[in-house]
């Protein structure tokens, strides 16, 4: 087969590897994007601002199981100001 000129040129060669390596860094970064937005699952971001209260704290231990009922009571009770001034030290 005859070929006209010399073929694709040394600006062909660089934009074609150019374009091609653009494109696959694209798709790349995509995939990464959705892979890391798909493992977060709905969890809120500490960075955006939501702080639990430290209600919602001693609930989430409650829920746990780090503490028992009388002691999430007695906890929100100091938590609410409805301390009792009883027992030791009062």
């Amino acid at each position: 087969m005859m070929y006209w000129g010399n073929g694709m040129g040394g600006w062909g060669i660089v934009l074609m590897t150019v374009s091609n390596l653009l494109f696959w860094g694209l798709v790349i970064a995509g995939i990464v994007l959705l892979v890391r937005n798909a493992g977060r699952g709905g969890q809120v971001d500490a960075s955006s601002g939501h702080q639990s209260t430290p209600q919602q704290v001693l609930a989430d231990r409650f829920a746990r199981g780090e503490i028992d009922e009388d002691e999430y009571t007695r906890r929100l009770q100091v938590l609410s100001g409805a301390v009792h001034t009883h027992g030791p030290g009062v």
